[in-house]
């Protein structure tokens, strides 16, 4: 008669931590909503600051690229014999 008890103990300890994984995934769910929540208040937020960036109109005929760092002249020079860069 006493295994009556024992698996009664193990039923009602199995329930115990059923309603407690149940109360712990309600909290988990919970704040899994809160930060959905506030991911679409940023979504929202980032939507409307890229509303504001203007984009230059595109021309016709784009400019070469210039390297501002070397002068035009540079590809016409000869490099002396001592330049080793």
């Amino acid at each position: 008669m006493i295994w009556v008890y024992v698996f009664g103990g193990i039923a009602v300890a199995g329930l115990i931590m059923v309603v407690a994984y149940a109360i712990w995934l309600a909290h988990k769910a919970s704040d899994v909503f809160a930060e959905l929540k506030v991911l679409g208040q940023r979504t929202g937020k980032l939507a409307a600051l890229a509303a504001q960036i203007q984009l230059p109109e595109a021309s016709r005929s784009p400019e070469p690229f210039r390297d501002p760092h070397k002068n035009e002249t540079s590809g016409t020079v000869e490099p002396a014999a001592d330049d080793v860069g």
